[in-house]
């Protein structure tokens, strides 16, 4: 496992660097490596490490905070980044879904990676999606029958290669629908704040698929846990399980746990 890998676990010099963050709000390389004695290499590759776990935002010679208020992962990470994860939590979720149920996959890479863990012995099922490319994933799918939710085509996002429909007359089909379980995304989980989004415009859809369903799940990675991000999708009681991954710590789940949201980890 190498040095700037997004699972390995924080090092006491990248918790200096985070609290250093708390109190100046921005960084510089050259200051950390000499607070803390070590190369401007070592430094440059610890606050990679930390924003690869969306801890914090690199910038021209440093790093300053991520602000939680409006949490959205940096343009500069890419969308595969945490797909190990990703790929574990899809799995775990495809694995709940039986014969003759009809589910609602909202749009994602982690969604993505779930509606391809769909074991091809599966018969009778039925999936909604706003997600274009889950829909062609599932195409040739021998026991699935897939209905797009229809809507607008959404031009802008993180994601550029994500291609997925929104309002206006994105959730008219999920209003006439009875799901068994919705499986949703979103950009921050905080035991206050619930479940949010950074991209106000999905936010309408994603409430529709939870309200079209008897149960939603939402799946989210460990850097998603303990953000806020500025439009809210759901509070912790409109939800009935949160599947993340193994790498989340024990003590930013345990709020979540606390105020009654099981929680399931890849």
């Amino acid at each position: 496992m190498t040095e700037n890998d997004a699972s390995d676990p924080i090092n006491p010099r990248q918790e200096k660097i985070l609290s250093l963050l708390e109190e100046r709000h921005s960084v510089e390389v050259t200051a950390l490596s000499e607070a803390l004695g070590v190369s401007a290499v070592t430094i440059r590759t610890d606050l990679e490490v930390l924003q690869n776990r969306m801890l914090l935002r690199r910038i021209r010679g440093g790093a300053t905070r991520i602000q939680p208020a409006r949490f959205e992962r940096p343009i500069e990470i890419p969308s595969h980044n945490f797909s190990a994860q990703k790929e574990r939590i899809g799995r775990l979720a495809a694995s709940m879904v039986g014969n003759g149920e009809t589910v609602i996959l909202d749009a994602g890479t982690t969604t993505s990676a779930m509606a391809a863990a769909l074991p091809k012995s599966l018969s009778d099922v039925v999936v909604i999606t706003s997600s274009l490319d889950i829909a062609i994933l599932l195409e040739l799918h021998p026991g699935i029958t897939v209905i797009s939710t229809g809507g607008t085509l959404k031009k802008t996002g993180r994601n550029r290669q994500s291609r997925s429909l929104i309002p206006p007359y994105g959730s008219l089909i999920l209003e006439q629908l009875n799901a068994d379980c919705a499986f949703i995304c979103c950009a921050g989980v905080d035991a206050d704040r619930g479940f949010t989004n950074a991209h106000f415009e999905e936010v309408e859809i994603k409430r529709a698929m939870i309200s079209s369903a008897r149960r939603a799940i939402v799946l989210a990675d460990h850097g998603k846990i303990g953000h806020v991000a500025g439009a809210r999708i759901a509070a912790l009681d409109e939800i009935s399980a949160l599947i993340s991954d193994n790498q989340a710590a024990a003590a930013s789940l345990a709020p979540l746990e606390k105020a009654g949201l099981q929680v399931m980890l890849a």
